[in-house]
């Protein structure tokens, strides 16, 4: 197996920095698209075939470094009695939604069997990746705000409202999530994943002081339980929690595109990094996407160790093309001198 992925994770200087990207299974390559053409959304989720087949795609085209499982961060809901759709045009809805305290027993205790395919799929992947195999789930503050806003919103009104009238009914809900998301994880790296990333998508929406109230002691709990394998925490908006994000106990920090890669290797020592290309840098020309490229690839060299990604996902738009010539690219980057602190 390629391990350099696995190396870069655990701190080790790796030959050559591994890449691999969020969302790199998806709507923006032709092979996935005529999967979908076949099937809705969950049932490629749900069909260990289906998911393995679309996991493997991009480490095959694209020659990536490490596999993310083919998935979504709401799956585990369905474990816990939650209802979830996906609507063409306007993305993920979550029947019923979490308003107030007594809503709270509408969740149950999450039920691994009801989302078996996931770690069904991962059984099968391991028996043909040369690649590691990363797993996920979301962070429990993520999952929160779909389950309290019914779906993707801009203001989270909704949320802060449940969190600034309801603190103590928040915190249950925290950390009710956090055990769920703790035995989904575990289940994940007990069928075979070598490493799982907890997506806060969401956090940045929150003051540093709301961050730590709210947030922090709920993933470093969910960390500290899942350690057999690399943990990657990403968390969006990173720029404005940088301070807070040094006492958040994961194995690789992975940063959004707001914050300098430089800056964060100073800011986070000895800490292994992963990130950050905006992804619509993949929009423009090759030149730009280069430029950026190089100076992420030296500016991360300051980090204990480095993992290309971008600062999000892979955007629908992207060019197939464009991203094989970047894991080339990358590949082929070597660096004779550390640059400067």
């Amino acid at each position: 197996m390629n391990d350099t992925f696995l190396k870069a994770c655990r701190g080790i200087k790796t030959e050559y920095v591994p890449v691999w990207f969020m969302r790199q299974a998806g709507r923006y390559m032709p092979e996935y698209q005529k999967i979908r053409q076949k099937y809705d959304f969950l049932t490629m989720c749900k069909t260990p075939e289906i998911s393995a087949e679309i996991t493997l795609q991009p480490v095959s085209i694209l020659g990536v470094d490490a596999a993310i499982l083919f998935s979504d961060i709401l799956i585990p809901l369905e474990g816990m009695g939650i209802k979830i759709q996906f609507i063409e045009e306007k993305g993920p809805q979550v029947i019923p939604t979490i308003r107030k305290a007594s809503d709270i027993n509408l969740i149950k205790e999450i039920e691994l069997s009801e989302v078996d395919y996931v770690f069904q799929t991962i059984k099968i992947l391991k028996k043909t990746l040369k690649v590691p195999l990363i797993g996920f789930a979301a962070s429990p503050f993520t999952l929160a705000t779909y389950l309290i806003e019914g779906g993707s919103t801009k203001e989270f009104v909704n949320t802060k409202k449940f969190m600034f009238l309801e603190g103590k009914s928040f915190h249950d809900l925290m950390q009710l999530l956090t055990k769920a998301m703790r035995k989904y994880l575990s289940e994940q790296i007990k069928a075979g994943v070598h490493v799982v990333q907890i997506f806060d998508t969401w956090a940045g929406i929150l003051s540093p002081f709301d961050y730590d109230l709210f947030v922090k002691p709920y993933i470093n709990e969910l960390i500290n339980h899942l350690k057999e394998v690399p943990v990657i925490y990403y968390c969006s908006n990173t720029a404005g929690l940088s301070s807070n994000l040094r006492e958040i106990n994961a194995d690789v920090l992975s940063i959004d595109w707001r914050i300098d890669m430089r800056q964060a290797a100073q800011i986070f020592k000895n800490q292994p990094l992963q990130g950050n290309l905006d992804p619509l840098t993949l929009l423009g020309s090759e030149e730009e996407v280069l430029l950026r490229t190089k100076k992420i690839l030296i500016d991360g060299q300051l980090a204990k160790s480095h993992i290309f990604n971008l600062g999000h996902g892979v955007n629908i738009n992207t060019s197939v093309d464009m991203l094989r010539r970047l894991v080339d690219f990358i590949h082929e980057f070597r660096i004779k001198e550390v640059p400067n602190a």
